[in-house]
């Protein structure tokens, strides 16, 4: 079954975009899982954010799916839906896209699900404001 989908979400930007290099490679020159999980993580993270108008932590992330692999040189875009808000948590689902650096193929290499709670000040939990107009 090939995992090639209709093309990323044009609609919307990319809340990250960033180019595997080698550093971020394995032997065979695949990117590492732990790399793109974090790439997810910090677009998620940005989501999260602006929806809580302040700082938040990770607390989970369920439902990591990876469908293809990364290679050096792709171009791997990473686009988040808000798919739950909590009392202090927002939960996230974030897809990533690979452009192939040789053939500008678009691909979806991974996807899942992260949440995040709002945290104050103190760095304790806090409330999620309502959304604003």
């Amino acid at each position: 079954m090939s995992m090639v989908e209709t093309p990323a979400p044009s609609a919307r930007d990319p809340a990250l975009r960033t180019i595997a290099m080698p550093a971020d490679a394995n032997a065979n020159g695949d990117i590492f899982g732990g790399w793109v999980l974090s790439q997810m993580d910090l677009a998620g993270g940005s989501i999260a954010v602006q929806r809580a108008r302040g700082r938040v932590a990770t607390v989970a992330i369920t439902g990591m799916s990876f469908h293809l692999p990364v290679f050096i040189g792709d171009e791997v875009s990473c686009y988040g839906t808000i798919t739950k808000i909590g009392r202090s948590s927002i939960t996230v689902h974030i897809e990533s896209w690979a452009r192939r650096h040789r053939t500008g193929e678009r691909v979806k290499v991974t996807e899942g699900t992260f949440t995040y709670v709002a945290l104050g000040d103190d760095r304790k939990p806090r409330k999620v404001p309502p959304e604003q107009d």
